[in-house]
């Protein structure tokens, strides 16, 4: 992955981590979510739990892209 020639680039780092890290967090949200809601409530619930744990990660996506655009806004 990375070249012995080249250097290391710390943001660029920091930021594939953290957008690595948005998507780990929103699969374990929605299957995680799905499963916890099919055990408590039954299959029929997945559909309408899924449909609300997209909307929450809409919502941590949107606050996600806010923090982005103020740390590039003050770098």
């Amino acid at each position: 992955m990375n070249c012995p020639n080249r250097p290391d680039n710390p943001r660029a780092r920091r930021r594939r981590e953290q957008h690595r890290l948005f998507w780990v967090v929103a699969g374990f949200l929605i299957v995680g979510g799905s499963a916890v809601v099919a055990l408590a409530y039954g299959p029929r619930a997945v559909v309408l739990g899924a449909t609300c744990l997209l909307s929450g990660i809409g919502v941590l996506a949107i606050l996600w892209g806010i923090l982005l655009l103020i740390e590039r806004w003050v770098e």
